[in-house]
């Protein structure tokens, strides 16, 4: 019997060691897998590579796990809000690494991997610092820069709910960089809400598919801002 459910989110976390390649969900704190980065935490790994589309915000979340020092190198589209205190400090005293990425080349890269591709050209930071040793190309009269794909050992999402065999459905703009995370990582970890029973999602509204999970785990959320 297939069975991908957890009982806790040290079960899921635990084939996590140092030096992995980590995606996490969200969009801001939009979607932010809070508990499992928290789960991360308690489990003490470190020179970790986290690729998110922020840099945390305030102390919460990816910002605690930045603060505990476990990231060796980040890469992300935003890594600076008003609320970015946490990596400014950790950025200006040399303490992480960034690669800067643009948003829609991130989300391209990460589809990139999921899809098996080689690597894209996209017109996204030619003749820019982004493109500098990169690969260009002129096709049907405009320019490219060759970008690789982004793959990772392990992703860490949020999802509405799921069921045993790994099906994930998401709510509303939670949903953001989820399900290609899902596609791109060796190991997907999925955090919801509810743990449902085979049969219970609408297979209409199955956004990432079972194949594409390893681990669900069902939690209580403990954020401020659960809702999201």
């Amino acid at each position: 019997m297939i069975d991908k459910s957890k009982a806790s989110l040290a079960e899921a976390l635990s084939q996590i060691c140092d030096g992995s390649t980590i995606m996490i969900g969200g969009f801001g704190t939009a979607g932010q897998p809070a508990e499992l980065i928290d789960g991360l935490i308690e489990l003490g790994v470190k020179d970790l590579v986290i690729v998110n589309n922020n840099a945390g915000n305030g102390d919460y979340g990816l910002a605690k796990l930045l603060k505990t020092g476990a990231v060796r190198k980040i890469i992300c589209s935003f890594p600076r809000q008003s609320d970015s205190w946490v990596f400014d400090e950790l950025y200006h005293a040399g303490k992480i690494e960034l690669e800067l990425v643009p948003q829609g080349n991130l989300a391209c890269r990460i589809q990139a991997a999921g899809m098996g591709l080689g690597a894209v050209f996209t017109p996204t930071g030619f003749g820019t610092l982004l493109a500098e040793g990169k690969e260009t190309r002129h096709i049907d009269g405009k320019d490219y820069v060759l970008e690789s794909p982004i793959k990772a050992d392990f992703a860490l999402i949020k999802a509405y709910k799921g069921d045993r065999w790994g099906n994930l459905i998401y709510r509303k703009s939670a949903r953001n960089f989820g399900p290609i995370m899902a596609m791109a990582a060796d190991v997907t970890i999925a955090q919801v809400s509810e743990v449902v029973e085979l049969g219970q999602l609408d297979p209409e509204h199955i956004i990432t598919q079972g194949i594409f999970v390893q681990h669900v785990v069902e939690v209580e959320p403990t954020s401020p801002i659960a809702a999201q």
